[in-house]
């Protein structure tokens, strides 16, 4: 299997047509068609269903557009860390980022790394923890950007100085805009969407002291952009951290902080024993003389 055939798959995939595909290729639609023939040969499975409405995928070709997607960006990356610029430093620093406060100390980390060395480039992921880890676990992310609690046994880490404050992101009309905190018993009563994160939403639990079932609860969510549309159409009141961009994209909503006070450490991690290409061993360096800073 060759990685040619691999782009051939995603392409055809993406435009759900061959012609369309072959042409975006600048092969023919025969050849395109052949190699996609060859390839579930090859497998012994059934990749895609063409008819009428144009190309779809079967439950094995889903699967392996996901793999093959992976395989796809680790080869480009790998391309474009060899890449040598007149002599600098050069490559791709692959980053993933939950939404944290965090982030603006990341962000003044690349601008200063890249003020030195401007033949690096970076890819930066907005995801949930949990994807971000199964990106480190894979080798598709260099390094992340995660949201305590999370375990960080496999990976080397700095714990960040800036702190996330936990509160409920409200509409302006909401009869709770007025305080300026935010008790168990205030919050119960009404419509509550809560993180999807299991580790999380434990322990939003256990700051109302109640049980899931005796809350209503209409929507559960991974990234707090979309939730705060739903917040901003009054399906109810989102719980969140003041380090999401989100709570300050849209004028109707407020973020008003828990009582006590609730506050989170956000980390900057890296796999173990990892190698890694020269433009992302000199961005941990940068991350760890970070940690001397804060220690």
């Amino acid at each position: 299997m060759e990685l040619r055939t691999l782009r051939y798959f995603l392409a055809a995939a993406q435009e759900k047509n061959i012609t369309k595909a072959a042409d975006i290729l600048h092969v023919t639609q025969p050849t395109l068609s052949r190699q996609l023939t060859d390839l579930e040969r090859e497998l012994g499975v059934t990749l895609t269903l063409r008819g009428k409405n144009g190309l779809k995928l079967t439950e094995d070709g889903i699967f392996f557009r996901q793999r093959a997607q992976e395989i796809v960006e680790l080869a480009d990356r790998l391309e474009k860390n060899f890449a040598k610029r007149k002599g600098d430093i050069s490559g791709m620093v692959v980053i993933g980022a939950s939404e944290a406060v965090g982030g603006q100390i990341l962000a003044k980390l690349i601008k200063e790394f890249y003020g030195k060395y401007p033949a690096v480039q970076f890819t930066l992921y907005n995801e949930t923890v949990d994807n971000i880890k199964d990106r480190l676990d894979k080798g598709l992310v260099d390094i992340g950007l995660l949201l305590e609690p999370v375990d960080v046994t496999k990976y080397d880490y700095v714990r960040l100085s800036r702190q996330d404050t936990w509160g409920l992101l409200v509409r302006e009309d909401h009869p709770l805009v007025e305080k300026s905190s935010l008790k168990a018993d205030d919050v119960a009563p009404y419509p509550l969407i809560m993180p999807l994160r299991e580790n999380i939403r434990a322990e939003i639990m256990h700051w109302l002291g109640r049980e899931e079932k005796e809350l209503s609860v209409p929507l559960f969510y991974t990234l707090l952009s979309n939730a705060a549309l739903m917040v901003a159409e009054g399906l109810g009141c989102a719980f969140c951290m003041d380090g999401a961009l989100a709570i300050k994209s849209d004028p109707r909503l407020r973020f008003i902080p828990l009582e006590p006070r609730r506050m989170t450490n956000s980390v900057l991690v890296w796999k173990k024993n990892n190698l890694f290409s020269p433009a992302a061993s000199l961005f941990i360096q940068e991350i760890n003389m970070l940690r001397a800073k804060i220690e």
